[in-house]
């Protein structure tokens, strides 16, 4: 029989000093060996990467800022036969054209109304997008309608100056717009009378604005055929991208409408636009729009791409949504209708929520092509910023070899710019929304 032994024991009092962690599994130098040379393949790849930025990005820098020509009053500081230097960018160029790029051939005495412009349109963007805003309804109201009206009569000068016959095609048109929403409400077999109370609210809102635009409120008029650059790109592409959206929305609820009428209508509109390139679209508004209004009827030269543009857009937004509506699972109808909520209800509540998170990359990727694609206005006529950018490099007072790169240069960086705060927004909406179900 064995008897136990006692052991003796021994008890530390301090703590043992924690270690850092071995350099090979954490750390920047863990980090290259799992990302850039883990395999064999990918320590190809990041070494074909890394000479491919080894030949480009120098000569690149070197262009843009090292060699640049940072001021000059003309073309002798960009040529080398003059004196100056033709190795870099010519941005002395840039600067003494940036005016002409902002506001075109804007008039000079009026461009503080320009300013103005990008001042309420900088703080209706803000006022939406910033997600803990005060008062974001109201943020709506004013982004959607105080601020167009305001900026038609800064940038115009207001005084539309309307006839008779317009206010009486008016009053027609919104006794139908209210008999619409009337046989509507019939079809969907639900009340009377808040369909009534849209569809006047509709036609109030339209004729207080029609009103407001009338008025002379004693500036000086500025034709469109004078407003260009960085002004015309963000007044085609703000537009495109507030009218797309809803409209959008109401193809794609058409397109799965039970309404053959509805339906078909919506089918054709949607396949005949996304069948023909953006070009074809805005050639056609351009010249064939005023060939379907009466003679002395005309609609303005930049109105005319603007429609067209947002037209454009509306089509692939629709198929974008469409898209959306398709993923949301069965149960979320039926949970819908268990509860009594009628067609519209369960749309605007249930589905059109959670089916808008769904496809916010598909929306903002149209979002970003629409503001590259305002590029193609210049083809009917519209002075953007790259068509500005086109027309100041043959100034023979800036004919330099590197004049034209430069104004490139910075058509891409402006419009990098802008493309990729409303991807890195996007990706900060789609983290926030999907925060409750990673809980």
């Amino acid at each position: 029989m064995s008897t136990a032994v006692d052991m003796p024991r021994f008890v530390r009092a301090q703590q043992v000093e924690a270690l850092p962690p071995p350099s090979l599994t954490r750390g920047p130098i863990a980090w290259v060996r799992e990302n850039l040379f883990s395999g064999p393949f990918n320590t190809l790849l990041t070494l074909v990467v890394f000479y491919l930025l080894y030949i480009s990005v120098p000569p690149l820098l070197n262009f843009l800022f090292i060699d640049a020509v940072w001021s000059g009053a003309d073309r002798a500081a960009c040529r080398a036969d003059m004196g100056g230097s033709e190795t870099g960018a010519c941005w002395a160029f840039v600067r003494e054209k940036l005016s002409y790029f902002t506001y075109g051939s804007y008039t000079v005495s009026e461009r503080w109304r320009v300013d103005v412009f990008f001042a309420l349109l900088a703080l209706g963007v803000g006022w939406l997008l910033w997600l803990k805003a005060p008062r974001r309804d109201l943020g709506a109201v004013y982004f959607f309608w105080l601020f167009p009206v305001v900026s038609y009569i800064l940038l115009t000068g207001g005084n539309a100056d309307f006839s008779g016959r317009f206010w009486i095609g008016f009053l027609i048109f919104g006794a139908l717009l209210i008999a619409l929403f009337a046989f509507i409400a019939a079809l969907l077999k639900t009340s009377l009378r808040p369909a009534l109370i849209i569809g006047g609210g509709i036609v109030a809102v339209i004729g207080i604005t029609l009103v407001l635009m009338d008025m002379d409120f004693g500036l000086e008029h500025v034709p469109t055929s004078l407003w260009g650059g960085i002004l015309v790109t963000l007044l085609v592409a703000t537009v495109g991208i507030v009218v797309s959206l809803p409209f959008g929305i109401l193809l794609a609820l058409g397109r799965r409408s039970k309404l053959p009428v509805v339906r078909m209508a919506s089918v054709i509109f949607i396949e005949f636009v996304r069948g023909v390139p953006l070009i074809t679209v805005l050639i056609m508004a351009n010249t064939m729009l005023p060939l379907f209004l009466p003679g002395d009827i005309t609609v303005d030269r930049l109105l005319r791409p603007l429609i067209g543009t947002a037209l454009f857009s509306s089509a692939y937004m629709a198929e974008v949504v469409r898209g959306g509506l398709q993923a949301m699972p069965k149960g979320q109808y039926e949970g819908a209708m268990s509860l009594g909520l009628n067609y519209p209800q369960m749309m605007i509540l249930i589905i059109l929520p959670q089916a808008l998170r769904i496809v916010i990359p598909g929306i903002v990727n149209t979002f970003i092509g629409l503001f590259k694609d305002t590029s193609l206005v210049a083809i009917v006529g519209i002075f953007d910023v790259v068509k500005t950018i086109e027309a100041s490099r043959i100034d023979p007072n800036w004919a330099a070899p590197t004049i034209g790169m430069t104004g490139y240069a910075f058509a891409a960086l402006f419009y990098f710019i802008f493309c990729f705060g409303m991807s890195r927004y996007s990706l900060g909406v789609e983290r926030r929304l999907a925060a409750g179900q990673k809980r």
